[in-house]
């Protein structure tokens, strides 16, 4: 049996693994050390991004709808 295949893929484990734990270790390190308000400033953009592009898409598609000739009144 060739061996450079099983020790390169066990390499490749082993590389991917320690990557995957020290980015792991080094978000919940930074994690700690950030402060509250940095956090929720930054989950309030986010907040506030999302609504804006949320808004936008709704007027682009009911224009869209009314370009189309769709019938977008409530039924009664």
């Amino acid at each position: 049996m060739d061996w450079v295949p099983v020790g390169l893929i066990i390499f490749k484990v082993v590389i991917l693994g320690l990557g995957m734990f020290f980015a792991i270790k080094w978000h919940y390190d930074k994690d700690k050390k950030s402060q509250k308000g940095e956090v929720l400033s930054a989950v309030g953009k986010m907040a506030a991004i999302l609504l804006l592009s949320l808004l936008i898409l709704l007027f682009v598609t009911f224009s869209l709808a009314r370009t189309l000739g769709l019938d977008l009144t409530f039924p009664r």
